[in-house]
């Protein structure tokens, strides 16, 4: 299927294309891997027929990696756009880009830039799209640390409390599709600074009783970079993210 040009320079966001499906990408110091990230992810949703667009969002790198993602987007006829901006964190970048985006697309999906989850399992999400309104990837065979597993613990229980209802296992999961008319209101309500906006998506999705399901992923080791929030910092970043997210739920 032909692409309608997705411009690749910086600026205001083109929004003469309606697309199925646009995917936001947060990168930070990712010029060993992200290319390759990019590549794999363009056959594979070419190969579907998708008209998409892959917005990448440059969180303030501080290796190449910008211009590993320009020479990327020149190669891809279009279907990238690259956004340079500050640096603001993980959470804040992707709040960015759903808010970009979520008029420009029937779906957004939301992957991490690491390559630990790939793009040969995205095919399954996006068969069963007509019947349900979230869809995500729950990572299998992921390796964790003690504290990342307590915190991805806590995670389930604050949104299982604070949220109720029936909503998804791995909570934080960066590896969702959604239905940009199903969240577009909460996409906008969300505080820009919030840490881990996902947390508050999947507790809005029990909060709603959204339609969704859950489709196990492989998770692979990171190959190049490393996780730059460890030990002491995961916990206080944690910490604030469960305060955000359980205040959300009061609103």
């Amino acid at each position: 299927m032909k692409q309608s040009p997705c411009i690749t320079t910086m600026g205001e966001t083109d929004d003469s294309s309606y697309y199925d499906l646009v995917v936001v990408v947060p990168v930070y110091n990712e010029q060993d891997s992200i290319r390759m990230v990019l590549e794999e992810w363009s056959r594979a949703l070419e190969r579907l027929g998708i008209h998409f667009c892959i917005f990448v969002y440059n969180d303030g790198s501080k290796d190449n990696s910008l211009n590993v993602l320009r020479t990327a987007a020149s190669a891809h006829h279009g279907t990238i756009r690259i956004i340079d901006k500050k640096n603001s964190g993980h959470g804040p970048t992707i709040l960015q880009g759903y808010r970009d985006v979520v008029s420009l697309s029937e779906w957004i999906f939301q992957m991490d830039s690491d390559n630990e989850m790939g793009a040969e399992s995205f095919e399954k999400l996006w068969r069963l799209r007509d019947s349900h309104d979230f869809l995500l990837g729950t990572r299998k065979g992921r390796r964790q640390p003690f504290s990342r597993k307590m915190v991805s613990l806590v995670s389930r229980i604050v949104i299982r409390f604070f949220y109720g209802g029936r909503t998804v296992w791995d909570v934080n999961s960066p590896y969702r599709l959604m239905r940009s008319s199903a969240f577009k209101e909460l996409f906008f309500k969300i505080p820009e600074d919030t840490f881990a906006p996902n947390l508050i998506v999947s507790g809005y999705v029990a909060k709603k009783g959204l339609r969704f399901a859950e489709i196990e992923v492989p998770h692979r080791e990171r190959q190049t970079g490393e996780v730059s929030i460890k030990k002491w910092r995961l916990f206080k970043a944690s910490f604030r993210a469960f305060l955000q997210t359980v205040k959300f739920s009061r609103r």
